[in-house]
């Protein structure tokens, strides 16, 4: 049988380790070169009188 402080150990290493893989896919996400290539390229604004 497990202990409480065997569980209490699991749990916070499948807590951490489940964070740090989340950060490591975010990262990953926001840095790959899909996300780079679906960005817009933003327009630049031309001189003249506002539209209303």
């Amino acid at each position: 049988m497990i202990s409480d402080n065997q569980l209490y150990s699991l749990a916070i290493f499948l807590g951490s380790a489940a964070m740090l893989l989340i950060v490591l896919y975010h990262f990953l996400e926001v840095n790959s070169d899909d996300h780079a290539r679906a960005e817009k390229p933003v327009a630049k604004p031309v001189a003249g009188k506002a539209k209303s």
